[in-house]
């Protein structure tokens, strides 16, 4: 199995999923991810997940363009933007979309961003988990 998550950076909501993909469908499945307008992987998003126990710290961002070509079953995205904008993907991918909010838009102290992030990881969590247990072989 062979899925693509896309969002609009590439830097916090999509590498979250990946990661837990990853993590939940070990070697069931080939995890890539990618950004329409693709950033640095956000530091808030790779702490969050450090404390989740899942190292993202080497994720880099990626650009959709790079994956134009290539067949998914499954082509998740996890922003509405990502949604309104994804192309067309050769062959037969499912289409799955769940929008999370944007924690790169939080805004306030260390702790005050972080926990945004915390609880956009925590959703996305049990969206992968479900995920997991619907699709997995």
């Amino acid at each position: 199995m062979k899925i693509l998550i896309i969002c609009t950076g590439n830097s916090c909501r999509s590498q979250i999923a990946e990661g837990y993909l990853r993590y939940y469908l070990k070697d069931k499945a080939e995890i890539f991810s990618a950004g329409l307008r693709p950033e640095p992987v956000n530091p808030f998003a790779i702490t969050a997940m450090k404390e989740a126990g899942i190292d993202i710290s080497r994720h880099v961002s990626n650009s959709i363009e790079q994956y134009i070509d290539d067949k998914f079953d499954y082509v998740i995205t996890v922003c509405d933007n990502a949604n309104e904008h994804c192309p067309i993907f050769p062959g037969n991918a499912k289409r799955i979309h769940k929008n999370f909010s944007d924690p790169a838009k939080a805004r306030g102290e260390y702790d005050e961003v972080l926990a945004i992030y915390r609880s956009v990881r925590d959703e996305i969590k049990v969206f992968c988990l479900n995920f997991a247990n619907d699709y997995s072989l």
